[in-house]
């Protein structure tokens, strides 16, 4: 694939290996791909829709989160290992008893709390796969913020799964605990 820099030179650029290890992956430099079971997830630009989604909930939490010191808020573009793979949720949140000291490379735990955005670009089932991955490496809780019908799905195990529509209250339970906020408010 060619592609033109700042200056207008024409690059070559080498699409990256389809194969590598999970060693490989965390110790390379590669950005915009979650890694799993040994292939490359490549994760395309998401849309306006999905950014402002993403953003009306990420700052009622992170602010929630930091005004009550329970932990840390992060966004997307920061990894977690997550058994044989790492992956990138839209936001997460790590509990301050669960927070690393070295935040220099991916998380080697899970986020007590990951949250998926749907985007255009996203299969579904995937989606949800990523979901019961979090919940089987030890993450608390998912939320899979659906755009198209304005729901929330919440998971908590592959039995305890919950829809909250737009006239529901989205609540962090046990996990954020006090947290919460109108549904509706996230698609707005």
């Amino acid at each position: 694939m060619r592609q033109q820099d700042a200056h207008g030179v024409t690059q070559e650029i080498l699409p990256p290996p389809k194969k590598v290890t999970l060693e490989e992956f965390l110790e390379s430099d590669l950005e915009g791909y979650e890694y799993v079971k040994g292939e490359l997830i490549p994760m395309p630009p998401t849309s306006g829709a999905h950014g402002k989604i993403s953003i009306n909930l990420i700052l009622p939490l992170g602010l929630y989160v930091r005004e009550n010191q329970l932990g840390d808020v992060y966004v997307p573009d920061t990894g977690f290992q997550i058994g044989d793979r790492v992956l990138i949720p839209d936001i997460a949140f790590v509990s301050s008893a669960r927070l690393p000291d070295d935040l220099s490379t991916a998380f080697a735990i899970p986020p007590d709390l990951a949250v998926e955005v749907v985007s255009r670009t996203d299969i579904l089932h995937r989606v949800e796969e990523k979901a019961f991955a979090y919940l089987e490496a030890g993450t608390r809780m998912v939320w899979v913020l659906k755009p198209v019908s304005e729901t929330v799905m919440v998971y908590r195990s592959k039995t305890d799964i919950r829809v909250l529509t737009c006239e529901d209250t989205l609540t962090g339970e046990d996990v954020v605990e006090g947290f919460s906020c109108q549904v509706a408010q996230l698609f707005e």
